[in-house]
């Protein structure tokens, strides 16, 4: 059975840091892309961050870049996702998500195969 758990959400203030950990159980982690995704309310799912575990691609959304870093630890099966500096627009629900050797397109869409079930990021100001 494929599972995606997500932990480390939680309230911070803005300027704080935050680590997300996702990990991962069920399937061939290296063959697979793990990306972090977010939705605040009322606004459409985004994507976050994603990790090609294959060769270790990494890539950001815009918002993100130089605050936020993926990290993959394959030996326990675990995705980080390292927030610093954040901000109250970074709040949202936040979900990782796994893609066999997934690229860029499909991360954009939300095209993933498995998804974990969210962990709740606050941002105070």
């Amino acid at each position: 059975e494929v599972q995606l758990v997500e932990s480390g959400g939680g309230l911070a203030q803005a300027g704080e840091s935050l680590t997300l950990s996702c990990e991962a159980s069920g399937f061939t982690f290296d063959d697979y892309a793990i990306g972090w995704f977010r939705q605040a309310p009322g606004k459409e799912r985004e994507g976050v961050s994603y990790i090609r575990n294959s060769d270790g691609f990494t890539y950001y959304t815009d918002s993100v870049k130089g605050r936020f870093t993926i990290s993959s630890d394959n030996a326990k099966n675990t995705v980080y996702l390292h927030m610093n500096s954040l901000k109250p627009e970074d709040t949202a629900v936040y979900y990782c998500a796994a893609a066999m050797n997934a690229g860029r397109g499909r991360w954009l869409n939300g095209e993933y195969d498995y998804w974990g079930q969210g962990t709740q990021v606050t941002v105070s100001s």
